[in-house]
Protein backbone atom coordinates (compact mmCIF):
# COMPACT_ATOMS: atom_id res chain seq x y z
CA UNK A 1 0.00 0.00 0.00
CA UNK A 2 1.17 3.45 -0.89
CA UNK A 3 1.45 5.86 1.27
CA UNK A 4 0.59 8.74 -1.63
CA UNK A 5 -1.41 8.97 -4.27
CA UNK A 6 -2.02 10.94 -7.46
CA UNK A 7 -4.74 13.43 -8.84
CA UNK A 8 -4.45 15.93 -11.65
CA UNK A 9 -4.60 19.62 -11.15
CA UNK A 10 -7.89 20.66 -11.93
CA UNK A 11 -6.54 23.72 -13.49
CA UNK A 12 -3.31 22.42 -15.15
CA UNK A 13 -3.32 18.83 -15.38
CA UNK A 14 -0.12 18.47 -13.68
CA UNK A 15 -0.11 15.32 -11.43
CA UNK A 16 0.12 16.28 -7.86
CA UNK A 17 1.56 13.51 -4.74
CA UNK A 18 -1.26 13.57 -2.15
CA UNK A 19 0.07 11.92 0.90
CA UNK A 20 -2.27 9.63 2.87
CA UNK A 21 -1.65 9.75 6.83
CA UNK A 22 -3.77 8.07 9.52
CA UNK A 23 -6.26 10.35 11.06
CA UNK A 24 -5.51 11.27 14.78
CA UNK A 25 -8.11 10.15 17.05
CA UNK A 26 -8.42 10.16 21.01
CA UNK A 27 -10.26 6.91 23.08
CA UNK A 28 -10.84 7.60 27.12
CA UNK A 29 -10.51 4.68 29.60
CA UNK A 30 -12.94 6.21 32.22
CA UNK A 31 -13.18 5.53 35.57
CA UNK A 32 -15.73 5.79 38.12
CA UNK A 33 -14.94 5.89 41.53
CA UNK A 34 -15.20 2.05 43.03
CA UNK A 35 -17.94 1.36 40.12
CA UNK A 36 -15.60 0.45 37.32
CA UNK A 37 -15.00 1.61 33.19
CA UNK A 38 -17.66 3.45 31.08
CA UNK A 39 -18.34 2.29 27.60
CA UNK A 40 -20.56 3.41 25.11
CA UNK A 41 -22.81 1.18 22.66
CA UNK A 42 -22.43 2.85 19.06
CA UNK A 43 -24.99 4.47 17.66
CA UNK A 44 -23.03 4.14 14.18
CA UNK A 45 -20.70 1.50 12.44
CA UNK A 46 -18.62 -0.06 13.22
CA UNK A 47 -21.31 -1.38 15.78
CA UNK A 48 -20.34 -2.56 19.73
CA UNK A 49 -19.32 -1.74 22.71
CA UNK A 50 -16.37 1.01 22.69
CA UNK A 51 -14.65 3.02 24.94
CA UNK A 52 -16.05 7.10 24.13
CA UNK A 53 -13.69 8.64 21.80
CA UNK A 54 -13.57 10.04 18.63
CA UNK A 55 -11.48 12.64 16.21
CA UNK A 56 -8.87 15.02 16.84
CA UNK A 57 -10.40 18.34 15.37
CA UNK A 58 -7.90 20.79 13.60
CA UNK A 59 -6.62 23.09 15.74
CA UNK A 60 -7.12 21.21 19.09
CA UNK A 61 -5.17 19.13 21.41
CA UNK A 62 -4.99 15.41 22.00
CA UNK A 63 -6.41 16.41 25.45
CA UNK A 64 -8.85 18.96 24.78
CA UNK A 65 -10.35 16.59 21.88
CA UNK A 66 -10.72 14.01 24.96
CA UNK A 67 -11.94 15.74 27.13
CA UNK A 68 -15.05 17.17 24.82
CA UNK A 69 -15.87 13.91 23.70
CA UNK A 70 -16.10 12.52 27.01
CA UNK A 71 -18.76 15.00 27.99
CA UNK A 72 -20.04 14.81 24.44
CA UNK A 73 -20.54 10.70 24.35
CA UNK A 74 -21.41 10.58 28.08
CA UNK A 75 -22.26 13.85 29.52
CA UNK A 76 -19.30 13.57 32.24
CA UNK A 77 -16.58 15.91 33.22
CA UNK A 78 -13.18 14.16 32.92
CA UNK A 79 -9.87 14.38 35.22
CA UNK A 80 -7.49 13.14 32.86
CA UNK A 81 -4.76 11.05 34.88
CA UNK A 82 -2.23 10.31 32.35
CA UNK A 83 -1.42 8.63 28.88
CA UNK A 84 -2.22 4.97 28.33
CA UNK A 85 -0.68 4.57 25.22
CA UNK A 86 -1.15 4.70 21.13
CA UNK A 87 -2.75 2.38 19.34
CA UNK A 88 -1.68 2.78 15.37
CA UNK A 89 -2.29 -0.95 13.74
CA UNK A 90 -3.47 -0.22 10.50
CA UNK A 91 -6.77 -2.54 10.63
CA UNK A 92 -8.12 -1.32 14.56
CA UNK A 93 -10.51 1.06 12.66
CA UNK A 94 -12.35 -1.37 9.66
CA UNK A 95 -13.39 1.91 7.91
CA UNK A 96 -9.42 3.49 7.45
CA UNK A 97 -6.15 3.79 9.03
CA UNK A 98 -6.61 5.64 12.61
CA UNK A 99 -3.76 6.51 15.21
CA UNK A 100 -5.73 6.78 18.95
CA UNK A 101 -4.11 8.13 21.73
CA UNK A 102 -5.66 6.69 24.66
CA UNK A 103 -5.95 8.58 28.03
CA UNK A 104 -6.78 7.83 31.34
CA UNK A 105 -9.44 9.86 33.02
CA UNK A 106 -11.10 9.72 36.60
CA UNK A 107 -15.02 10.93 36.83
CA UNK A 108 -17.93 11.06 39.01
CA UNK A 109 -21.84 11.38 38.58
CA UNK A 110 -23.70 9.11 36.42
CA UNK A 111 -22.94 8.59 32.49
CA UNK A 112 -25.75 9.32 29.90
CA UNK A 113 -25.73 7.81 26.28
CA UNK A 114 -25.44 11.12 24.18
CA UNK A 115 -24.38 12.28 20.87
CA UNK A 116 -22.62 8.81 19.03
CA UNK A 117 -23.87 6.35 21.67
CA UNK A 118 -27.48 4.64 22.13
CA UNK A 119 -26.55 2.94 25.30
CA UNK A 120 -23.71 3.03 28.36
CA UNK A 121 -22.30 0.87 30.83
CA UNK A 122 -19.96 0.95 33.85
CA UNK A 123 -18.01 -2.41 33.91
CA UNK A 124 -16.11 -4.34 36.69
CA UNK A 125 -12.92 -6.38 34.66
CA UNK A 126 -14.81 -9.27 34.79
CA UNK A 127 -17.45 -7.85 33.20
CA UNK A 128 -15.86 -6.10 30.19
CA UNK A 129 -17.53 -7.40 27.24
CA UNK A 130 -15.78 -10.04 25.15
CA UNK A 131 -16.16 -8.71 21.56
CA UNK A 132 -15.81 -4.94 21.24
CA UNK A 133 -15.40 -2.23 18.66
CA UNK A 134 -11.84 -1.55 16.86
CA UNK A 135 -9.13 -2.74 19.56
CA UNK A 136 -10.77 -1.71 22.24
CA UNK A 137 -10.90 -5.24 23.73
CA UNK A 138 -6.63 -5.04 23.56
CA UNK A 139 -7.04 -1.48 24.98
CA UNK A 140 -8.60 -2.96 28.33
CA UNK A 141 -6.60 -5.60 28.37
CA UNK A 142 -3.37 -4.08 28.37
CA UNK A 143 -4.76 -1.59 30.83
CA UNK A 144 -6.13 -4.48 33.54
CA UNK A 145 -2.52 -5.79 32.93
CA UNK A 146 -0.67 -2.71 33.57
CA UNK A 147 -3.28 -2.18 36.43
CA UNK A 148 -2.25 -5.39 38.13
CA UNK A 149 1.77 -5.49 37.34
CA UNK A 150 1.44 -2.22 39.69
CA UNK A 151 -0.66 -3.73 42.39
CA UNK A 152 1.99 -6.82 42.41
CA UNK A 153 4.82 -3.92 42.32
CA UNK A 154 3.52 -1.76 45.03
CA UNK A 155 2.93 -4.50 47.46
CA UNK A 156 6.44 -6.52 46.78
CA UNK A 157 7.98 -3.12 48.09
Amino acid sequence: MSPFEYIACPACGQQIKIYKNPFPTVDIIIELKEKGIVLIQRKNPPLGWALPGGFIDYGESAEDAAVREAKEETGLDVELRGLAGVYSDPKRDPRFHTLSVVFKAKASGEPHARDDAVAIGVFSLEEIPQVMAFDHKKIMEDYFQHISSQLTTSRNM
